[in-house]
């Protein structure tokens, strides 16, 4: 029996961890650097942030009673978005969190400086070790130390807020909103990252007595607790402003010298070295536990979900965690980490917010016990509330977060993607809503195709053969849409030849054109007209005479003219009709089997239409072939299954359907390589942005105009989710 996490974290351990991740460098660090930014207003500031956090908390809050696994944000974007944005997430918050822990450390030890001459570094550095080492005896020693540090601290701050309140001066918010909207949004954004620990309890869900009841309270108590509690030490910190406040790395201290007996400063003091080691205990906890998630869903090597038999505890993955927050330390200024993690901490709650409305409108079994009220609107204002944000921090933060995203979507691609065979549900909403669209315009094809009137466009080299090839499948779409057809031979004459002449004269290639015609449709039970077209340009003469006469559909003859461009050479921009497609083809007749073949998604409706008509025509049968990748998510191969199932119902003709794998063959019949060709014995039938071998002969290639489908952001989606 595989090893598992014990549950023995309450509803106390839960708010200690979550107030211990939070109240740490967010209000002994950074307030006297955001005073810089929003002045007086920077109290308006931590208000905002933590109104701000609170949809990602609450979002956080019903998917962890839905899915109370370790990994708690990359978990959630993970399943909802897909594993590549899950992966940029977990390691996106691991540094995240390992960034904040480290600040943590290197900000508290300028408080023991206070009261002791030491070494800021070393110092740090030696925390770090005995938080790693504490970490690994397990998550029950981790959660009573935290209770214990939390409760001191909160003590003391109360004893700072109630000592140094009355040394506060109205004075000091004069100006109060001095700084703009922007000044006070850029410290919105560069505190964001003091809220972050609200959620990290979701990472160690599996840990948590009680999960449906015990987490949603837990983020919620503890926001709206610590969020007064930084309105309050930031409002005292203005309003004594102490010379020389700006920009110090104690600020906290500072206050508490210039309003407070010298106890009162050494319990200050110790209350900031205690805050600041809970949050990096705390985001030393969670932290690792994105990598030990990551090694279970395999984006990161398995011995990172290694259990320790001791101690039940993740050993790698804590002792990684751990490395990387001594590298921190070492090497990396404490202003970039700042920055760095509120930035791509906003990114990931902006993720978190997506995450949770992508579970709400999936047909996934997604039941929490938990919801978040004021869905949706409470997420598009994490959602807007974040981008917003962004905008405002400056490049730095933007420029380390595309780092680690890209950093992350490489791992991915190199390491994940071949081993992973799932996908979020977010794509499986999506490609079923493009599949139910796509079905329900193939079905709006069939009904509406009344009366449709078919052109034949051929040139002077188009032989009778080629021509009796495009009779037959013009004929076959007109008969069963009681249509007719019109054939045009689109002839070329020099610029320096005028029309009004050219059109007098009778060539030997129109006799013979007019007489092959006459022979061909003499059989045909379909109306049949036929004639000439001269002109300097026969493509833009074929699209200006589909035009005039509103032709339904075009069927052109790709063959090149020796006499200069062809009807269909160099790019189709403006469309004849409202479809356009070739035959490349020697014949039509005889079929027993038309092929439709993609990989990018469903078929296009006149593509299904045309192949039907084909189909029922030669008492043939369609065959729907999709192409997938060896990787593919049994989610997409059951989504396809159904649009086939909904296809069948929709045709005239016995339908079947196969998949195959991108490099194999099936049944000797059809062969899939790299360029996607389908080689069969009959026909294939094919869109003009799907890229087949130019050996290929027999096809048919439907050009359609793109606003029928779904645009270009449709488009590039629908390629996405395929």
């Amino acid at each position: 029996m595989p090893k598992e996490l014990e549950r023995d974290l309450g509803l106390p351990s839960v708010l200690a961890i979550s107030i211990g991740a939070m109240v740490g460098s967010g209000i002994f660090i950074l307030p006297a650097l955001a005073l810089k930014m929003a002045g007086p207003a920077v109290v308006l500031a931590y208000l905002l942030a933590g109104v701000l956090v609170l949809p990602a908390a609450l979002s956080k809050a019903e998917m962890a009673t839905a899915m109370p696994e370790a990994g708690g944000t990359y978990i959630y974007i993970e399943r909802g978005m897909g594993p590549m944005l899950g992966t940029v997430a977990g390691i996106g918050t691991w540094f995240a969190l390992s960034f904040k822990g480290a600040l943590a450390l290197v900000g508290g030890v300028p408080y023991l400086v206070v009261l002791f001459d030491l070494p800021v570094k070393p110092v740090a550095l030696g925390l770090a070790a005995l938080l790693i080492v504490v970490n690994l005896l397990g998550a029950k020693q981790t959660g009573r130390l935290q209770v214990a540090i939390v409760a001191a601290m909160l003590a003391a701050m109360v004893w700072f807020v109630g000592g140094s309140v009355g040394s506060v001066e109205r004075a000091a918010f004069d100006g109060f909103l001095g700084s703009g909207g922007g000044g006070i949004l850029a410290a919105t954004g560069f505190v964001f990252v003091s809220y972050a620990g609200v959620t990290k309890i979701a990472s160690v869900a599996e840990e948590v007595e009680d999960p449906d009841r015990t987490i949603p309270k837990g983020m919620i108590y503890s926001l709206g607790f610590t969020t007064l509690l930084y309105v309050l030490i930031v409002a005292v910190i203005v309003g004594v402003t102490p010379d020389g406040i700006v920009g110090s790395n104690t600020p906290v201290a500072d206050v508490a010298a210039a309003t407070m007996p010298t106890a009162g400063v050494v319990v200050v003091v110790a209350a900031a070295v205690l805050a600041l080691v809970s949050t990096a205990n705390a985001g030393l906890l969670s932290s690792s536990r994105y990598p030990f998630a990551m090694s279970r869903d395999q984006l990161a090597p398995p011995s990172l979900s290694t259990v320790s038999e001791r101690f039940n505890t993740p050993t790698m993955a804590i002792t990684l965690t751990g490395s990387v927050m001594l590298a921190l330390i070492a090497f990396v200024p404490i202003m970039d980490i700042a920055k760095l993690a509120s930035a791509f901490q906003i990114l990931v709650f902006v993720l978190v917010n997506v995450a949770v409305v992508a579970f709400r409108t999936s047909d996934a079994e997604y039941d929490p016990s938990y919801e978040s009220p004021l869905y949706p609107w409470m997420q598009a204002v994490g959602v807007v509330g974040g981008v917003v944000l962004l905008t405002q921090m400056g490049r730095l933060p933007l420029v380390g977060a595309v780092v680690i995203i890209l950093g992350g979507g490489v791992w991915y691609f190199v390491y994940g993607r071949p081993r992973v065979q799932r996908e979020g549900v977010a794509a499986d909403t999506v490609r079923r809503r493009i599949d139910r669209k796509a079905v329900a315009e193939t079905d709006s094809t069939f009904r509406d195709a009344d009366d449709t009137d078919v052109l034949i466009a051929v040139t002077e080299d188009t032989d009778e053969s080629r021509e009796r090839t495009l009779l037959h499948v013009a004929t076959s779409i007109a008969r069963r849409d009681d249509g007719s057809v019109t054939v045009a031979q689109f002839d070329q004459v020099p610029d320096q030849t005028p029309l009004d002449y050219a059109e007098t004269v009778v060539s030997d290639a129109d006799r013979r054109f007019e007489a092959q015609t006459d022979r061909l449709s003499a059989d045909v039970d379909v109306p049949v007209e036929y004639g000439e077209v001269v002109s300097h340009d026969p493509k833009r003469a074929m699209t200006n005479f589909a035009r005039e006469h509103e032709f339904d559909i075009v069927v052109a003859d790709p063959v090149v003219s020796d006499r200069g461009p062809g009807l269909l050479d160099g790019r189709i921009g403006d469309r004849p009709a409202d479809d356009l497609f070739t035959v490349s083809t020697e014949a039509v007749d005889d079929l027993d089997t038309v092929t439709l073949v993609t990989d990018r998604g469903p078929f296009h409706p006149v593509k299904v239409r045309v192949a039907d008509a084909l189909a029922a025509d030669n008492d043939a049968k369609l065959e729907l072939v999709h192409v997938f990748d060896e990787t593919e998510s049994p989610a997409r191969k059951t989504s396809v299954d159904d649009y086939n199932d909904s296809l069948e119902d929709l045709c005239t003709v016995p339908v079947d359907s196969r998949a195959v794998t991108r490099g194999d063959s099936v049944d000797a019949n059809v062969y899939v390589d790299l360029d996607l060709t389908a080689n069969r014995g009959d026909l294939v039938v094919q869109s003009d942005d799907e890229h087949r071998s130019p050996t290929r002969s027999d096809t048919i290639t439907v050009y359609s105009p793109t606003d029928r489908r779904f645009g270009l952001f449709g488009r590039l989606l629908e390629r996405t989710v395929f």
